[in-house]
């Protein structure tokens, strides 16, 4: 499995870059993220892909579905990324967000990132 493609999603990030009233409603908006996730994938990107979504705040306690894992960050979901990506080694590792700071981070790191548009419709 190391040879397939680690996407981390940034949940809080992704779901808030269309104002769509996902405000009223964060743990419903990341599971329409997560449930899009794992009916259509990652546009683009043929071949086996690991998907982890990263949630946090209101969202947290989202549960994982077949082809979409959801993980909880405990603290801070960019931290929490971060991590995923230092474990995944040699990986190749794709992060999907807006957040500068966050694609600083792990592009440093060797991860290259795309932005939300990337898996929003």
């Amino acid at each position: 499995m190391s040879d397939v493609l680690l996407v981390v999603v940034d949940a809080a990030n992704v779901v808030g870059s269309v104002p769509d009233g996902w405000w009223r409603d964060r743990r419903g908006a990341a599971e329409r993220l997560r449930d899009r996730l794992a009916a259509d994938g990652v546009p683009g990107r043929p071949g086996a892909v690991e998907i982890v979504l990263v949630v946090e705040g209101a969202a947290r306690g989202v549960e994982s579905v077949p082809g979409v894992r959801v993980e909880s960050a405990p603290g801070s979901g960019d931290d929490h990324m971060v991590e995923l990506v230092a474990e995944a080694g040699e990986r190749p590792v794709l992060v999907v967000t807006a957040d500068r700071e966050l694609r600083r981070r792990v592009g440093e790191l060797g991860a290259e990132v795309a932005g939300p548009r990337t898996v929003r419709p």
